[in-house]
This record gives C-alpha cells, sequence and structure tokens, in this order.
C-alpha cells in the first residue's frame, strides 16, 4: 500500500511469526481453570443454593435467582429502595417481587445478587463462598417472611 508521501507501510503480520500456528485458549474449555470469574461466581451461587431450595423446594418455586455484574446505584440522598441487601449504601442483593412487567405480563419473583460488591468483600474464595451463602440466606428468609436462622437450618 502506498500513502499520500509514496512511502510503503509495512504489513502487518499474524501472530504466526515463526511457522508454529495460530495461537490457541492456554487451558482445554474442559478445565476449571479456563472459566471466566462470572462463571464461576455463578457456578459458586448455585452450589449455595443448592442446600437452601432442596429444604424449602416447595415454598420457592415462584422464585428466580439471578446473578448481575454491578447494580444500579441511586443518587446519593436517596433512600435505598425496598428488598436491598447492603453494605455500606452499596446494594449486595436485591428481592424483586412478582408482579406484571411493562407488557402486562406477570413476573415471577427474584432475588439479583451483585457479583461485583461481592467479591470486593471477600477475602478469598472460602470468604466469597460464606458471603454469596449468608446473602442467599438473608434474601430467601426476606421473601419467605421468616427468620434467616429458620432458613439456614439453625433454628
Amino acid at each position: 500500500m502506498v500513502t499520500a508521501r509514496g512511502s510503503r507501510r509495512r504489513e502487518r503480520r499474524s501472530r504466526d511469526r515463526h511457522g508454529r500456528g495460530l495461537r490457541g485458549p492456554l487451558f482445554p474449555s474442559t478445565l476449571p481453570a479456563a472459566s471466566t470469574r462470572a462463571e464461576k461466581f455463578d457456578a459458586l451461587v448455585l452450589d449455595a443454593l443448592e442446600p437452601i431450595e432442596a429444604r424449602w423446594r416447595t415454598e420457592l418455586t415462584k422464585l428466580d435467582v439471578a446473578v448481575d455484574d454491578v447494580p444500579e446505584v441511586p443518587e446519593t440522598g436517596t433512600p435505598t429502595p425496598d428488598g436491598v441487601l447492603a453494605d455500606s449504601g452499596v446494594p449486595l442483593a436485591r428481592l424483586v417481587a412478582a408482579g406484571v412487567d411493562r407488557r402486562g405480563q406477570p413476573t415471577r419473583a427474584r432475588i439479583v445478587l451483585y457479583r461485583r460488591p461481592l467479591e470486593a468483600r471477600a477475602k478469598d474464595g472460602g470468604d466469597l463462598a460464606d458471603l454469596v451463602h449468608d446473602v442467599l440466606v438473608e434474601q430467601v428468609a426476606a421473601y419467605l417472611g421468616l427468620d434467616p436462622g429458620v432458613i439456614d437450618g439453625e433454628g
């Protein structure tokens, strides 16, 4: 390719400099190391939800659990909405009651866990697992109108 000044621009080469082929994934997709942080967090939520759901299956049939990266933080001075579990003003999870959407369709109740704030508060993987479990217990207790100790099997 010739530029306006008449000099020749160098063509970019692909990353196959030494004839060994293009680079592939570092880990096979079947190994846990290949999953993203979001996928690992989703698996952690499912693991934390499993014992709660096993014990309260019939009461939780109309409840969905979702994960979002970050919450929508309201303007400063705005009170925290109902159903939000917050730490220092930053929402960790939210319980959204069943209702009707904009199209008039009924919606199910939903617990939304916020991945980034939860990860920021955990020291390591074990601490994150405990925190996710505690937040889920709190939100399920709020949904069912029970004490968190009853949900966790302590009371």
